[in-house]
């Protein structure tokens, strides 16, 4: 299941897509227009500028930007900036080894497909197919 940080973090990255045309975006701004508190929003834009998506700039004139354009970005790649691995079953994660049966289980080619659907389908869309 998709958090409120990960819907949240779409919205943001939304609204810096929707109004950057002045430069920066505060966050304040943000906070206004999408009616989540500035408080949380502070924790979403750290993972996103960690994650290398949005760089912040403080002082006058400060806020937040995009680091490329809307149509560069997927919107699996924000959801993983803080959801983490969108994998549906723990045991299809990248770091999560060899499972003991992984030979024998009847069910893995179901979750695993699955797995394969959720991912193409989140990292096939672009943010810019969202605005």
């Amino acid at each position: 299941m998709i958090s409120t940080k990960g819907r949240y973090a779409l919205r943001v990255m939304l609204d810096l897509a929707e109004n950057s045309r002045e430069g920066h975006v505060p966050l304040k701004e943000v906070a206004e227009r999408q009616e989540i508190s500035k408080k949380y929003l502070e924790a979403i834009v750290k993972d996103l500028v960690k994650s290398r998506l949005i760089r912040g700039s403080s002082g006058k004139g400060g806020g937040y930007e995009l680091l490329k354009k809307p149509e560069e970005y997927t919107v699996g790649e924000i959801l993983e900036a803080t959801e983490g691995p969108l994998n549906v079953v723990a045991c299809l994660a990248d770091d999560a080894g060899k499972c003991p049966r992984a030979g024998s289980c009847k069910t893995l080619p179901l979750w695993a497909e699955y797995d394969k659907m959720s991912h193409d389908y989140f990292f096939s869309k672009k943010l810019s197919d969202l605005m």
